[in-house]
C-alpha cells in the first residue's frame, strides 16, 4: 500500500499531516450536540461500549434514572465522556436512549457515517479525546462537549470516505476471519484437554468411591475486606475473585496483600490446600478450585472455601478429579442463586471422588500436568498471534482514516463479511 504524494501540515499533533486535498475542521463545526431528555420507556436503552452502540443487556441492573436519559437517533455518534471507558463509542444503528454520561453528536454534513465510526473509534482519536478532558484524578477524568468541540478532524472528500469504508470493511473483515480461526483453534485445544483429562482420570481401576468430606476438612475464609488491602509489603491473601481471574488449576503466586491485624484474624491457606470460590456470577463457574503449592501461609478472603486434604490422597489427583465432568455437573446442580450464585462447604463435601491406587494417582496427576503444560503452550502461542492481528487491525484503521495510507486505487475483491468476536464486558449499563 502506498502513501499520498502531497501532504500538508495541520495544527494538531494527533494528525500532524494530512493529504493536501483533505480538509481539517473542528468537531464543533462538523457536529451538533443532541441533548434531548427522554425516558427509556419511550426509547429503548442502549449501551455505549468498546464494540460500539448496542442494545442494553436485559440482565443489566436498572438505575433510577430511566426517565432522565439522552435521546439517540439512527446515525448519531455517541461517545462516553469518562476516561475509564476510553474507546467506548460508535455510530448508532437505531433510535434509543443512553445515560447522560455520554455525548451524543449529530453530523452536520453529508458524512459517510461508517467513516466517522472508523475514524472516531481509532486509537489515535481516543488518546486525543482523553487529552482534551479534565479531572482531579484519572478515575474522575472526563471530556465534555465544550472541550471536545475544539478537536480537529480530517475531512476527506465524500467519494474518498466511501472508498476508505469499502477498504476497511474488507480489510477488517479479513483480519476478523483470521482471529476467529485462532479462537476456534484455542477452543479445540481446550476441548481436547477436557477429553484427555477425563481419559487419564478414568483409565485406572477404581478401588472405592468416597465423598470429598471424607478426604479432609473444610474451612470458610473471611475476617477482612478490601479496606484491609495494602501494598506488597503487607501479608499475603487470596480473594475469591482471584480464583476466577488470575489462577488456572494451581498457583504459588499471590497478588494481594493485607495489613497485619487483618492477617492475624484471618483463616489461613497452607501448602497442599485446595481453595474454592464460593461465589460467582454463573453456575458454570461456581466453586472453581485451585491448588495452592506455595510456601507462604496465606489469608483467605470472604467467600473463599478452603479444603485441607489428608495424606491418604494425592492432592493434584484430587484437584483434577474436581475438574472432571461429573464434579462440574455436581457443582452446577448445587449452586444456589440467580444473579449471584453461591455454593457451600456442606454441598462441596458431598462431591463423589473415585479412589484409585496411590501409585496410579501419582501417575495420573503427572500425565495430566504434562498435557496441561503442552496445551497452555499452544494456547499462549495462538493468543500471541491474536494480539498481533489486533494490533495490525488497530494500526490499519488509524493509518487509513487519518490519511497515512492511500487506498483510492485499491480494488476491493468479493468477500464474506466476518464480525469481530471481541466483546466488551464492562459497563453494559450506559
Amino acid at each position: 500500500m502506498k502513501q499520498y504524494e502531497k501532504l500538508s501540515l495541520v495544527p494538531t499533533k494527533w494528525l500532524h499531516t494530512l493529504p493536501a486535498h483533505w480538509g481539517c475542521k473542528k468537531i464543533g463545526s462538523l457536529f451538533t450536540e443532541r441533548n434531548t431528555k427522554v425516558s427509556d420507556k419511550d426509547y429503548p436503552p442502549l449501551s455505549v461500549t468498546k464494540i460500539g452502540v448496542v442494545p442494553q443487556l436485559a440482565t443489566v441492573v436498572k438505575t433510577d434514572a430511566g426517565d432522565s436519559r439522552k435521546l439517540v437517533c439512527t446515525g448519531d455518534f455517541v461517545i462516553n465522556s469518562r476516561s475509564d471507558r476510553k474507546g467506548a463509542c460508535g455510530i448508532a444503528d437505531r433510535d434509543g436512549s443512553v445515560s447522560f454520561v455520554n455525548i451524543v453528536l449529530t453530523p452536520r454534513n453529508n458524512w459517510n457515517r461508517k467513516y466517522i465510526h472508523y475514524l472516531m473509534r481509532c486509537q489515535l482519536f481516543s488518546e486525543e479525546y482523553y487529552r482534551y478532558g479534565k479531572g482531579i484524578v484519572s478515575d474522575l477524568w472526563a471530556t465534555r462537549f465544550s472541550e471536545m468541540k475544539n478537536i480537529l478532524l480530517p475531512v476527506p472528500p465524500r467519494c474518498e470516505q466511501d472508498q476508505i469504508v469499502r477498504f476497511l470493511d474488507w480489510k477488517v473483515s479479513s483480519i476478523n476471519k483470521l482471529i476467529t480461526i485462532k479462537y476456534h483453534q484455542i477452543n479445540t485445544l481446550k476441548e481436547l484437554l477436557t477429553a484427555q483429562l477425563e481419559h487419564h482420570l478414568t483409565k485406572y481401576p477404581i478401588e472405592n468411591t468416597v465423598r470429598l468430606k471424607r478426604l479432609g476438612e473444610f474451612e470458610k475464609g473471611g475476617g477482612f475486606s478490601k479496606d484491609n488491602l495494602v501494598g506488597s509489603n503487607g501479608y499475603p491473601a487470596i480473594l475469591y475473585g482471584d480464583i476466577y481471574t488470575q489462577y488456572t488449576y494451581s498457583t504459588s503466586i499471590i497478588n494481594h496483600y493485607i495489613d497485619k491485624n487483618a492477617y492475624a484474624a484471618a483463616v489461613k491457606i497452607r501448602k497442599r490446600d485446595i481453595v474454592f470460590a464460593g461465589t460467582g456470577e454463573t453456575k458454570d463457574e461456581i466453586g472453581k478450585p485451585i491448588l495452592f503449592y506455595g510456601d507462604d501461609i496465606v489469608a483467605a478472603g470472604g467467600d473463599v472455601i478452603i479444603f485441607h486434604p489428608n495424606k491418604s490422597i494425592n492432592e493434584e489427583y484430587l484437584l483434577f478429579q474436581l475438574y472432571s465432568q461429573s464434579s462440574l455437573r455436581f457443582r452446577y446442580i448445587h449452586g444456589k442463586g440467580d444473579i449471584i450464585v453461591h455454593i457451600y462447604p456442606k454441598d462441596l463435601g458431598d462431591t463423589l471422588i473415585p479412589i484409585i491406587k496411590k501409585s496410579n494417582q501419582n501417575q495420573a496427576a503427572k500425565d495430566i500436568k504434562a498435557i496441561i503444560l503442552n496445551t497452555d503452550k499452544g494456547i499462549h502461542s495462538l493468543e500471541k498471534e491474536i494480539s498481533v492481528l489486533r494490533e495490525y487491525k488497530v494500526r490499519i484503521v488509524s493509518d487509513v482514516t487519518t490519511g497515512k495510507i492511500d487506498v483510492r486505487s485499491i480494488k476491493i475483491p468479493g468477500y464474506t463479511s466476518e464480525k469481530s468476536l471481541e466483546t466488551d464486558s464492562g459497563n453494559q449499563g450506559t
